[in-house]
């Protein structure tokens, strides 16, 4: 286990704010029968947590997916927890799966997978193995900062790249562009994609919702080099949150395309579990003059709740509210010149190398 200093908090509307970090507080955990709950922070002398990174001695690193509205079936997750801290993060309740909180704990107890790479290569190198495109990541950004340092995504990348797997990468961080000599390859034979992540182009905004996430201007940046460099990039628009960001949306379309991005795609936002109360506790501390008119919208695009866990419905919204998003964002879309979908990869490459290729391969 390592650490991570962060910064002490600041205030903000009156209500104490955790400089760095998107949550306000732990929720607790819907699977444990006690919790301990903290009044408040102080506002001097009381640290914010830092980051712990806990190492996940997992036997095991493809996820397989059956829902019917997530464009993959197999996926990776390097990493499970994340550093940038969105405070909508549809993913934070996976946290409690490990016996931890949804809030803090999400974006400050890091599990990291040193073994991920030899165990990507067991499974490919196994004979049930069925090529296909491999996801990067369903859950967790592959490239939070502390991928700088440990490189545990450039090693599974790198053992892609050897056995001509296809991948598609979802991500915010231009630490992407490190990879390129790895994925611009396998672009070429068909067999790599990516999706940068931009929920805003307003930098203020920006810290308050996605607080060690990279910079919008960064990841327009990253769309650029990794279009430039051939590799089909796309960008993900989400989430959007009425009466917050969903006026950006022609400007994030345009501003994408001009980088070089080639498709666009949007999902309304999702607050599943614990993610709703963190939601409306960051309303209270950024927001409080509009917080009644986002959760109203949010209802009206819901069903009347705050989340819908209906499988496609969740992914689109319903109602009239949503229908009017969803055609402003096709018809930005269609004036920026972007696709609606990535573009499909192949498999075709796949190859499992012999002994002699990979000792051809380390001369």
């Amino acid at each position: 286990m390592f650490t991570e200093n962060i910064p002490n908090m600041r205030l903000m509307n009156e209500l104490p704010v955790i400089r760095g970090r998107g949550a306000g507080f732990n929720p607790a955990n819907r699977f444990e029968r006690l919790t301990v709950e903290r009044e408040a922070w102080s506002l001097a002398g009381d640290p914010a947590p830092s980051t712990e990174f806990l190492v996940d001695n997992t036997g095991s690193i493809v996820s397989r997916n059956s829902s019917p509205d997530v464009g993959f079936e197999v996926s990776v997750n390097p990493y499970r927890g994340c550093e940038h801290g969105c405070v909508y993060c549809y993913a934070r309740p996976t946290h409690e799966y490990l016996g931890m909180s949804a809030g803090l704990d999400f974006e400050s107890r890091i599990l990291v997978k040193p073994d991920a790479a030899a165990l990507l290569r067991a499974e490919f190198s196994s004979p049930r193995w069925k090529p296909q495109p491999l996801a990067f990541s369903g859950v967790t950004d592959p490239y939070q900062p502390i991928e700088r340092r440990l490189g545990i995504m450039r090693a599974c990348l790198e053992v892609a790249s050897e056995f001509r797997n296809p991948v598609t990468v979802v991500t915010k961080s231009i630490l992407v562009t490190r990879d390129i000599d790895l994925l611009a390859p396998l672009a070429r034979r068909g067999a790599a994609s990516v999706a940068v992540s931009l929920t805003t182009l307003d930098p203020a905004l920006h810290r308050l919702m996605e607080p060690r996430a990279p910079t919008p201007a960064r990841r327009l940046e990253a769309i650029r080099r990794l279009s430039s460099a051939g590799i089909p990039v796309g960008v993900f628009v989400a989430p959007l949150v009425p009466a917050i960001n969903d006026h950006e949306i022609p400007a994030i379309l345009e501003a994408s395309a001009e980088c070089g991005a080639t498709a666009a795609i949007a999902v309304p936002i999702r607050l599943p579990f614990a993610v709703k109360d963190l939601f409306v506790d960051w309303l209270d501390r950024h927001f409080p003059d509009r917080k009644a008119k986002v959760l109203s919208r949010i209802r009206a695009m819901r069903g009347g709740r705050l989340n819908d866990p209906q499988p496609v419905s969740r992914m689109k919204g319903r109602g009239t509210l949503a229908e009017q998003m969803t055609d402003l964002f096709r018809i930005a879309r269609r004036r920026a010149g972007l696709a609606g979908t990535m573009p499909a990869l192949s498999s075709d490459a796949f190859h499992r190398p012999d002994a002699a290729g990979q000792l051809e391969l380390g001369l």
